[in-house]
């Protein structure tokens, strides 16, 4: 009895132990990650999360209801913390604008069922993931690329120096890719008279040129489409592997913007806008450079 007794006062002990240390504020470290699913198809210690291909795929993982994730190292083991809102608040509808990234996190830890939950008090991001890191690496950066139209003519892009071009690479079977056509239409007619092109790279073979014209004709693309592209072409524009994605060029061939995945037409509206506005003012300032140099080469 005496043995019961004492075993009864150790065990509860242990419990408000462990309730008073799950409910204290802690401060984790750790990599934003979309589900467990994903977060278990590589060896994480191996393969870092977060590249253009993970980033997609969160989409869906989030769409589904999927719990977003931080992923916190112990030695060569990671702990999952299924993260909430407390103090903090989301700039968006969820998690993704954080995805991939290694944030640290301060808040009070949880038990829900089977899930270690960090009730999220304040968040503070430490480094980009690496979609974001590769597209940086790119940025300013003269890429060249050279495919064929579907009727078998060499396109360069070094060809469209002096306008901003807006690339966009997709295929006949990427779903997005069809969601995104008339927001790219959209672009194509409104900037086309002011000096922007909307390019389509496919990734469908050359030999599949009826079924690019039948994709075109059903999602009444209205801009210049090239065929062959390939995955190594988007890796080269720091875009990853996964359809769609999009790089911004500007006039002097150089990337200004890379987005992997479906186009924000207001995001992409705001970047073609900054970037007509700073070539006008920079033309407005050669402009008046040269009516000084005139003027001050007039004879008194």
């Amino acid at each position: 009895m005496v043995k019961k007794t004492i075993f009864g006062i150790i065990y509860l002990s242990l419990l408000l132990f462990g309730s008073t240390v799950l409910g204290q504020t802690v401060r984790l470290e750790g990599q934003v990650v979309c589900c467990a699913e994903c977060w278990a198809q590589a060896d994480r210690t191996k393969v870092q999360f977060g590249t253009a291909e993970d980033l997609l795929k969160s989409q869906s993982c989030v769409a589904n209801g999927d719990p977003t994730l931080l992923a916190v190292r112990e030695g060569d083991k990671f702990t999952l913390y299924q993260l909430e809102e407390a103090k903090f608040r989301l700039p968006g509808k969820n998690w993704l604008d954080f995805m991939g990234k290694r944030v640290a996190v301060s808040g009070s830890v949880e038990k829900k069922k089977s899930a270690s939950v960090i009730r999220v008090d304040s968040l503070d991001v430490l480094a980009p993931n690496i979609a974001e890191q590769e597209a940086a690496s790119v940025v300013g950066n003269e890429i060249e690329l050279t495919l064929k139209d579907p009727f078998g003519n060499e396109q360069r892009l070094s060809a469209l120096k002096g306008r901003i071009v807006v690339l966009n690479f997709w295929a006949t079977y990427c779903i997005p890719c069809r969601t995104e056509m008339p927001d790219l239409a959209a672009t194509q007619n409104e900037y086309a008279a002011i000096g922007v092109q909307v390019v389509g790279a496919s990734t469908d073979e050359i030999t599949d040129r009826d079924k690019v014209l039948q994709f075109a004709k059903e999602t009444k693309i209205n801009f210049p489409i090239w065929m062959g592209a390939t995955t190594a072409h988007m890796i080269r524009f720091g875009l990853g592997a996964a359809l769609p994605g999009t790089v911004v060029i500007d006039r002097n061939g150089r990337i200004a913007k890379v987005i992997s995945g479906i186009v924000n037409q207001a995001d992409l509206k705001k970047q073609i806008d900054a970037m007509l506005t700073s070539a006008a003012n920079v033309s407005a300032k050669e402009t008046a450079r040269q009516r000084r140099s005139e003027v001050s080469s007039v004879p008194s």
